[in-house]
């Protein structure tokens, strides 16, 4: 057993040591709650994502069904992983953050001229955004030629149309989060309340009124406005104690227990095939709410989240989910479809190809996630450049007369914020420079 063990051991060290150099490297400053909660959030969605998606094999064509359907007493499931909401509190956070920032250094602050803001604001928006999309055209460019492959090989359109639904729905998320992005500008004193009194009439026009059901599609801005707009208040220290919190979790909590019990929502909060109602596509009122619960437990979490962020194996981590977010969030339903395509060379498996109708399908599903992680792995190595910009570098750190490279993926300085790595400082006060 010891003999097994000991070629673990120098991977173990040097993991440990990169861990205590990032953590070394990585400002005082920096809010590491942050970014733990921007990881939890993506991890939340992407496993969700594969606990709730089934691609079942019918008739010589696949369909994509969910566990939800036919076991509704599953929906907490959705209460735990569908965690956007935390995602935009935080984006709505670092984003106004980031311009406040950026105007303090002069970025279109007066005395400027109209042209000068103008350019000032472009380069920060681009900046915002470059990260955000540039792993997108990988994604397009290798789904074009999968989806002209499968049609030229005689698949049928609905398996096609099935595949591309599933491996572009990330792509929303990122249209909405942008548009929200780009009005930055407009949205660092917008009280939350507003776009939640939207969200309220818009249903109660469409469900109490009986009005049309294109106007929900009024609240995919309006309802991710709501903590994208929390996240602001956040960097204004409006939410700084922690009865902030409370208020939100009790009372978004209420709010929704009342809705989905009283009000005839559904208390699933992902979208569920074949349902008549669906809390997340367009967002509804219970959605909303729910998400108000959400963020008020991840602001409860600030504190516990500081303590444990200070481990420097659980800050690497955290760090690296950071900076591979877009590409594990672009590509975690293609290495879903991966796998499910690989495994039917041996035939229907459960938990991969059978309907999603029991709880031996639950459990088969579960035993499956290590694949899929593995099959995610497979497609961040191919191609987790295109989100770093096709570069990395490495940092030099002084250790006394030594110096050491330490490689590590490259994280784009946001603006407003000091990049990962600082000056080091050695046991003589001393500092060396990273490249």
């Amino acid at each position: 057993m010891r003999e097994s063990a000991t070629p673990l051991r120098p991977v173990i060290q040097h993991i440990r040591t990169t861990a205590r150099r990032l953590d070394a490297a990585t400002p005082p400053e920096r809010d590491r709650a942050v970014d733990a909660l921007r990881a939890f959030a993506i991890l939340g969605i992407v496993l969700g994502h594969w606990l709730v998606t089934a691609l079942v094999a019918d008739g010589g064509a696949l369909r994509a069904a969910s566990p939800l359907r036919d076991m509704p007493w599953l929906a907490p499931i959705s209460w735990v992983f569908q965690t956007l909401a935390v995602f935009f509190l935080v984006g709505g956070h670092v984003a106004t953050k980031s311009y406040a920032a950026a105007r303090a250094r002069g970025v279109g602050a007066p005395p400027a001229g109209a042209e000068s803001r103008v350019a000032g604001y472009g380069e920060w928006l681009r900046t915002r955004l470059s990260r955000l999309f540039g792993p997108v055209a990988a994604v397009l460019v290798l789904w074009t030629v999968v989806a002209a492959g499968l049609l030229l090989t005689g698949a049928g359109m609905g398996t096609v149309h099935t595949l591309v639904k599933l491996a572009l729905s990330p792509l929303w998320f990122l249209l909405v989060f942008a548009v929200l992005t780009a009005a930055t500008p407009l949205l660092t004193r917008l009280n939350p309340l507003w776009p939640l009194a939207v969200v309220l009439h818009v249903d109660l026009i469409r469900f109490g009124l009986g009005g049309p059901s294109w106007l929900g599609w009024v609240n995919l801005a309006a309802g991710w406005l709501v903590p994208y707009t929390l996240g602001a208040a956040w960097t204004r220290g409006e939410l700084d104690r922690r009865r902030a919190g409370w208020i939100l979790l009790t009372g978004g909590g209420v709010v929704t227990a009342v809705l989905v019990t009283w009000a005839g929502y559904p208390a699933s909060m992902v979208g569920v095939p074949g349902a008549a109602v669906s809390n997340l596509n367009p967002p509804t009122l219970t959605a909303v709410t729910f998400g108000l619960a959400q963020c008020g437990l991840a602001l409860l979490l600030r504190a516990p989240l500081r303590r444990a962020m200070r481990r420097p194996v659980a800050w690497a981590a955290v760090a690296l989910v950071n900076v591979s977010a877009m590409t594990v969030f672009l590509w975690h339903q293609t290495a879903l479809m991966a796998t499910t395509a690989v495994g039917l060379t041996w035939g229907r498996l459960p938990g991969l190809h059978t309907a999603p109708d029991g709880l031996a399908w639950v459990a088969a599903r579960v035993a499956w996630l290590p694949v899929f992680a593995l099959a995610l792995l497979v497609c961040w190595a191919a191609f987790h450049g295109y989100e770093r910009g096709g570069r990395s570098r490495a940092t030099r750190v002084r250790r006394g007369s030594r110096v050491v490279r330490v490689s590590w993926p490259r994280c784009r300085r946001e603006p407003g914020t000091r990049p990962w790595r600082r000056r080091p400082r050695t046991s003589t006060g001393n500092a060396s420079r990273s490249p």
